[in-house]
């Protein structure tokens, strides 16, 4: 049996779940009222702050009280794709509340990538995302867009939630790689990151040996985990196919943002939807730079693409011409299937 108190504070969304310990099989809960996530591009304790003193439950507790759920959704994306300001933009009270990158996700890539049993693994993994959708608001439906070294579970979430819809979130592959030249040696390291938990849960499939990885410069490694996540993509869209999946490419998205947020609420089905761009048009997350906060320049973007590709433009253009003639011995398609409508 429940007690009171744990129940009337999992009756509250912004009690977020926000990690999972294994060891213990417990949530550990803190409070980000429906308001603070609007602020922060993810909600992580980089950007939220360490809680001192999460709320601890164990799981079985957890799913007992939780007596609802909302809908669900998901943007997968392969980073650098706008992905943050297009969950930001979803989030309109009365349709849909948006979840940027929760660390409870990351948790069940870590834990599973520490050997948990597949069956309970499977399992928790329901409960976590189970805990992620409760409801903010009656008739509300929830948009999860977790980080990217997620994508491995993207599959088996999809197949563990039957009803739930997917956005594949790209930035074509020069945009992709002027992204991880522009931000410096920290985004260089971080591709080499990825890549190695890629190669960990088995994503990556194009044909190099082991050793192949430690010759190729940082933006042959980038590509080659932006191939990988391209790889998967495909999978995901041949499996579960247009009634499910939708895809959608960052400069398609920039380019008229209000109408591209507005077509992917209609794939979701989200509350409001048939409002179209109207109901996102003065979104204020479309006016803003999703990490900084501030409000975009007229121009801004393109001059700060125009100043990398001045700098890094010859590397980029050899290690596309590279990408491409990889992605075609693989037979891995630079764009993606099932474009949203």
């Amino acid at each position: 049996m429940v007690d009171t108190a744990t129940a009337d504070l999992l009756a509250n969304a912004e009690w977020l779940a926000h990690r999972y310990d294994p060891q213990h099989d417990a949530f550990h809960y803190r409070f980000v009222p429906r308001a603070r996530h609007a602020t922060v591009p993810f909600i992580t304790d980089d950007c939220l702050g360490v809680e001192p003193s999460p709320v601890i439950i164990a799981r079985g507790n957890a799913v007992q009280a939780v007596s609802s759920r909302a809908p669900i959704h998901f943007i997968f994306h392969s980073a650098y794709c706008a992905s943050t300001m297009l969950v930001r933009a979803l989030d309109v009270p009365g349709s849909a509340m948006g979840l940027s990158e929760p660390v409870v996700l990351n948790d069940m890539i870590g834990w599973r990538r520490r050997g948990a049993e597949p069956r309970h693994h499977a399992q928790v993994l329901v409960d976590t995302i189970g805990q992620l959708a409760r409801p903010y608001a009656p008739g509300e439906s929830l948009v999860i867009k977790p980080s990217n070294i997620f994508n491995g579970l993207a599959a088996q979430s999809l197949s563990l939630f039957p009803h739930a819809r997917a956005l594949l979130l790209y930035a074509p592959l020069p945009d992709f790689l002027l992204s991880v030249a522009r931000k410096g040696l920290w985004c260089r390291l971080w591709t080499r990151e990825l890549l190695e938990g890629m190669l960990h849960d088995g994503l990556v499939d194009l044909g190099f040996e082991p050793r192949d990885f430690f010759r190729q410069s940082d933006l042959q490694v980038a590509a080659v985990g932006w191939l990988a996540q391209q790889a998967l993509f495909h999978r995901l869209a041949d499996a579960f196919g247009p009634a499910r999946i939708a895809s959608l490419d960052s400069e398609t998205l920039t380019r008229e943002p209000a109408d591209a947020v507005a077509r992917v609420a209609r794939h979701f089905a989200l509350p409001g939807c048939e409002r179209g761009r109207a109901a996102y048009a003065d979104h204020p997350s479309i006016a803003r730079n999703s990490k900084s906060g501030k409000r975009f320049v007229a121009g801004e973007r393109q001059s700060d693409q125009q100043a990398a590709r001045r700098a890094y433009g010859e590397e980029i253009d050899q290690v596309t011409v590279w990408a491409r003639a990889v992605a075609e011995r693989a037979g891995v398609a630079m764009k993606l299937p099932l474009p949203l409508s």
